[in-house]
């Protein structure tokens, strides 16, 4: 046990999977294809889209797809379902929100003049029943 200012070790434990999962959203995000699909993504709402119509889109092997949505989906950004003989995919808009406030948590030592907009744009991520912001 240690002493009474030291951080309770559950809540170092806590912090670190905070981290990590951040850090695990970011880097899906830091390569150019990803951030592409991801976008994309977010942009087509809960409907989601279909594998083979994002790499028609995009211009990409569907195999070079393939590697690039688990990387998004083992980070917890994008989820898929099946319709057919489909795969759709869709981005998960509240892990987004999440990494979004994780970016700005205890932001600019509480300066409103930096924090507020920066809030708002979490805020404003904050997608309603349909997915579209």
């Amino acid at each position: 046990m240690g002493t009474a200012l030291e951080t309770p070790r559950h809540f170092r434990y806590m912090r670190n999977m905070e981290l990590k999962n951040a850090v695990s959203a970011l880097s899906a995000l830091a390569h150019d294809a990803r951030l592409a699909v991801f976008r994309m993504l977010v942009q087509a709402g809960r409907e989601g889209i279909a594998a083979g119509e994002i790499a028609r889109r995009l211009g990409v092997p569907p195999n070079t797809l393939s590697a690039n949505l688990n990387i998004l989906s083992h980070a917890g950004l994008v989820e898929n379902r099946r319709e057919g003989r489909s795969v759709i995919y869709t981005a998960r808009y509240e892990h987004m929100t999440e990494l979004l406030e994780f970016m700005i948590q205890d932001c600019c030592a509480g300066s409103p003049e930096i924090c507020a907009p920066l809030a708002n744009v979490a805020l404003q991520s904050r997608c309603g029943a349909t997915g579209n912001a």
